[in-house]
């Protein structure tokens, strides 16, 4: 096929899946220059997530703006074209077969029943970030929402990195498109967060991840304990650390992130939804109306995206306090701007929202991480419980930190070594 041809093909595959949600009613229409508040939420009930929802009503604000284009970076776009066409998956739906580089599966058809495995696996070779991303001291802070509006600071987190390392896929940073390591380990990719700088109490605290293309091999997770000077392994039935008075987890620390393996996936249909892609603060403001759980106020737009729910096929999973996750992704950026989990009982449990932002560089006043072509990056996360009303939010960069780039994406910022148990060890205060 012609290269012009795929690329039409490329740019107009969301077109063909039908819509299968229940009809929008009118008055969850909204136009660009509308705001809403707490007073006004149920106005886009229809628009947003239950807990993106819960969120507004909590006092979180946002603008909407017209809704704005993002390309894939060109790398990206080029072995999707290359590569794509001889993916599959295996024949009991659980992981790849023949994929390099690229979107594993750009045509997507709502009558296949394949489509929200496949939803999913984009997801996992998202565009965002394909060889390797090393962000740099970030600040996170915890507070709990009092049900009478009260709100209470509980902890404040910096954290000296969060980076990972792809063995598969890569696009822009030799070796490519796959490190010859993969071959020797099967693993997918290297991820780790070291060293948490504050609260003393926690310094030098981390994690190492390792996932495997093997669907039957679990992940390899350690932490380190900077106390014993030593690392502990532990694994997905473990995940949510809440000892570090924080809402957020390992699944769940750069957009939905488990071993597909692990998970049956229903497609839910598609929907036009709210979403914040192309934010306008970096770093990312403080929402002054929530006492600080969110960030606001912000632009949000109308976007185009695949709702696919998630429950877990083993066990050991089915033991945590989340037994279902709806996500919600972005059929452009392929990143969820939000997603929300639910409890063995059925309430809305944890609820994560991602703000992005679509540029050539992570901040204005770069002088380092600047790009030929734009491409997106998070400036702000927020993890919610919406039991217990603990929610941690996360700046990127960080408002108390030197580094102002922050981002470093398909740099070289971070090799293989970086991933170690020597490295962390090394890095430990």
């Amino acid at each position: 096929m012609p290269r012009q041809g795929r690329r039409a093909i490329l740019c107009g595959a969301a077109a063909l899946v039908s819509l299968l949600w229940p009809i929008v009613p009118l008055q969850a229409e909204v136009k660009p220059g509308d705001v809403i508040t707490p007073d006004n939420a149920q106005e886009v009930a229809a628009l947003v997530s239950p807990g993106v929802l819960e969120s507004i009503r909590r006092g979180m604000t946002l603008k909407v703006i017209p809704t704005g284009r993002v390309d894939w970076p060109p790398p990206y776009k080029d072995a999707t074209e290359k590569y794509s066409a001889q993916v599959r998956l295996s024949s009991d739906h659980r992981s790849l077969v023949g994929y390099v580089a690229g979107q594993p599966f750009p045509l997507l058809d709502s009558n296949d029943p394949e489509i929200a495995e496949k939803i999913v696996w984009n997801n996992n070779f998202r565009p965002i970030a394909t060889d390797d991303f090393d962000l740099r001291f970030y600040d996170c802070r915890s507070v709990y929402q009092g049900r009478d509006k009260a709100v209470f600071p509980i902890a404040k987190f910096q954290v000296g990195h969060y980076s990972n390392y792809a063995l598969v896929g890569r696009t822009e940073v030799p070796p490519l498109p796959v490190d010859p390591d993969f071959k020797v380990t099967g693993r997918y990719f290297l991820t780790a967060l070291y060293p948490i700088l504050a609260p003393p109490t926690l310094r030098g605290f981390g994690y190492l991840h390792y996932r495997y293309a093997d669907p039957e091999r679990p992940d390899d997770m350690w932490e380190w304990l900077p106390g014993a000077r030593r690392l502990r392994r532990f694994n997905e039935a473990s995940l949510q650390m809440s000892g570090l008075a924080s809402t957020w987890d390992a699944n769940n620390g750069y957009g939905f992130n488990p071993k597909p393996e692990n998970y049956n996936f229903k497609f839910l249909g598609e929907r036009e939804m709210l979403a914040s892609v192309h934010a306008v603060h970096s770093p990312e403001i403080d929402c002054p109306t929530d006492g600080g759980a969110s960030a606001c106020p912000e632009e949000w737009e109308i976007r185009h995206v695949y709702v696919v729910e998630a429950t877990p096929r083993l066990e050991r999973l089915k033991e945590n306090m989340e037994t279902k996750l709806v996500l919600y992704m972005d059929s452009e950026t392929w990143f969820p701007p939000y997603q929300d989990s639910y409890s063995p009982d059925g309430q809305l449990y944890r609820t994560h929202i991602y703000w992005l932002t679509y540029r050539d560089r992570p901040v204005q006043d770069a002088r380092i991480a600047i790009y030929p072509y734009k491409r997106e990056f998070v400036v702000g996360a927020t993890s919610g419980d919406n039991q217990t009303l603990l929610a941690t939010m996360c700046w990127f960069p960080g408002r108390e930190t030197q580094e102002r780039e922050c981002w470093y994406i398909n740099m070289g910022a971070v090799d293989r070594e970086f991933f170690t148990q020597q490295a962390i060890a090394k890095a430990a205060p």
